[in-house]
């Protein structure tokens, strides 16, 4: 570590804490004419609060500006995604004992095996012979739940009880259970691969060497699973293959969404992550246009768009197969439509909000927090038009719609996702299967085992992480990392840009001063947003993650952005000056940081010096 180590962060927080001072006008008050001599002294009358507002809508200026932002944002995402390729034929074993033989030319020390997993968990026992006749058993190769679809080498440094030697012509590979493998590398003791096209197998045993020309020099990201993507790919393809699912913690809809990508580009890396680097993509222009709606301002909204863009959070989230991407997108969505409602009036954008809220809640369970903050925006709505003729009859109106739109047709929603468990068990496929009783059993019973899982977990991990440490960045998870013997190493994780971070939180407490001050629709909106993603944290006791923390940050973007727009409203001088110094800065430590938010190969020495902030970044 070196001076610049300390230097860099305390300069980054200088800045913002310097961008935040230029908001300072905003909430001082216009004090009246003093009173003549006998008067009383006046008061400040504030607004009455209301969500009605004039939106900003899109030109082709900001179609422009959106398509430009996409365009180097897809480059920058799907660049380095993963491998386009993986083995695609799987040898299945049946049943317990099931087992290829494989024959070499000639009898061979074998140095190690090099294998691409399929489905499922169990044990391949190793047995090697010179007749095939005569077998010595030589060890035996985990395929655990952390092991599928990954290239892993046995013997490797992990082996409990490495065998001292592997010799004979013949290999054998039995079962422990139903397993699947998907291909097969054997290396002599020297290190060189074989040349399958030498060996004599049973056609059951073809699928391990059909695709030898996919077999990498090194297992890395790029070719292989890593974090929750061990959970979320493999239940993924357990659904297209109508297989029951492995992970069964959060509903199907997420999943479902990521085998896709699996269906357009086969289960590989970049299959399995293809649809959440594209609803990454997609959040962009629905973010533009939400910051538009709210600030008005083609500025504002590139500003806002490009910092959210190039968060460190957002852009490595999106780039690995779990399922918090679709959650972030869906609320992106309901909160969207909602601010449509309130500010103009019209019950259909109250649907939308609603549908997306209920595929939302499909995806994963954080989405109903969202819903909270929805309802309680909802309510203040309501409450600001109470004094208006026939408020009651829309009010109660309004309530039986939301009784369609924001609890019937969520159920349905989610009630329908469950449609490939209810085929996996045996279950006749259609729109019957929704009315019988065994869906509703198998629907019901994943809720209470859902809750049950979420309320008594009990476990650590390494980079694991409390709400107070995500206001301040101070504890990335991370997802990946080796070191090599030139000096160099590939590494990343999940963490918020430092800029965006902290100025995020300054304008998220901005805001909130503005919402009671000043009666701030706007600003009292976003804050709800953000604490109905936030707060619920606060309360939970079990492991957590640094990307828990990604749904607010899309309230902490429209915080940002309503700051600016406030400065512009009160015509400060050179308002924009610090926003685009706040965006530029944003841009530029992305670019810095970039080698450990793709996991790029760069000297040690650089992450050392320059990008661990804190001694609790990992990198």
């Amino acid at each position: 570590m070196s001076y610049l180590t300390y230097l860099l962060p305390l300069a980054a927080a200088a800045f913002v804490i310097w961008c935040a001072w230029q908001w300072l006008p905003v909430f001082s008050e216009q004090l009246p004419e003093p009173p003549a001599e006998g008067d009383s002294p006046p008061r400040r009358k504030k607004p009455p609060f209301s969500f009605a507002a004039e939106c900003g809508r899109m030109t082709r200026r900001d179609g422009l500006a959106v398509l430009v932002i996409c365009a180097v944002y897809a480059v920058t995402a799907f660049v380095g995604l993963g491998d386009t390729t993986a083995p695609q034929s799987r040898c299945e074993f049946a049943e317990r004992g099931s087992n290829v033989v494989i024959e070499l030319p000639e009898s061979t020390q074998i140095g190690k095996l090099r294998w691409f997993s399929g489905l499922y968990t169990g044990e391949y026992y190793l047995a090697v012979s010179e007749d095939g006749e005569n077998w010595t058993p030589v060890g035996e190769i985990e395929q655990g739940y952390a092991d599928l679809f990954k290239w892993l080498d046995y013997p490797n440094e992990d082996t409990e009880e490495p065998p001292e030697r592997i010799e004979g012509k013949y290999l054998r590979l039995t079962a422990s259970d139903t397993l699947s493998l998907a291909e097969l590398a054997i290396y002599d003791a020297a290190g060189n691969m074989l040349d399958a096209a030498t060996f004599s197998y049973d056609e059951n045993a073809a699928a391990l060497f059909d695709e030898q020309e996919l077999v990498p020099e090194a297992a890395s990201y790029l070719n292989s699973s890593y974090f929750d993507e061990i959970y979320h790919a493999r239940t993924a393809l357990e659904h297209i293959e109508n297989v029951y699912p492995y992970e069964i913690t959060h509903p199907p809809l997420g999943k479902l969404i990521i085998g896709i990508g699996i269906r357009l580009f086969g289960m590989t890396p970049f299959g399995w992550r293809f649809m959440g680097t594209l609803f990454g993509l997609l959040m962009l222009p629905i973010l533009y246009d939400f910051i538009k709606r709210m600030s008005g301002s083609t500025k504002i909204s590139v500003c806002g768009t490009v910092i959210f863009a190039f968060d460190f959070m957002h852009f490595v989230q999106t780039r690995i197969a779990t399922i918090d991407t679709y959650s972030v997108f869906f609320i992106l969505l309901m909160y969207l439509f909602m601010w449509r409602f309130v500010s103009g009036g019209k019950w259909r954008y109250l649907a939308l909000s609603g549908l997306f809220f209920g595929l939302g809640a499909a995806s994963k369970w954080t989405c109903v927090y969202a819903g909270g903050g929805l309802a309680v925006i909802w309510l203040l709505y309501w409450i600001s038009r109470r004094r208006e003729e026939g408020f009651w009859r829309d009010f109660i109106s309004n309530c039986a719609f939301c009784l369609v739109f924001f609890v019937a047709l969520p159920a349905a929603i989610y009630y329908a996702s469950y449609y490939y468990y209810g085929t996996a068990k045996g279950l006749e496929g259609g729109l019957g299967m929704y009315f019988t009783k065994d869906y509703a059993d198998i629907v019901l019973h994943n809720q209470v085992y859902m809750w049950e899982y979420h309320s008594d977990l009990v476990s650590t991990h390494p980079y694991s992480s409390r709400w107070y440490q995500w206001l301040v960045d101070a504890r990335p998870i991370l997802y990946y990392l080796e070191y090599f013997d030139d000096g160099t190493k590939s590494a990343f994780g999940a963490f918020l840009n430092p800029v965006f971070c902290w100025g995020g939180l300054f304008a998220v407490i901005g805001c909130g001063v503005l919402a009671v001050k000043d009666r701030d629709s706007r600003a009292a909106f976003i804050v709800i947003g953000y604490l109905a993603q936030f707060l619920p944290w606060v309360l939970v006791t079990r492991l957590t993650f640094a990307y828990h923390y990604f749904p607010s940050e899309v309230f902490m973007a429209l915080a940002l952005c309503h700051m600016w727009r406030r400065c512009r409203d009160e015509g400060l001088y050179r308002w924009e000056r610090p926003m685009y110094a706040f965006t530029g800065l944003g841009v530029l430590l992305f670019a810095a940081f970039y080698p450990v938010l793709t996991g790029v190969r760069t000297a040690v020495w650089y992450t050392r010096s320059f990008l661990k902030w804190f001694p609790s970044w990992p990198f």
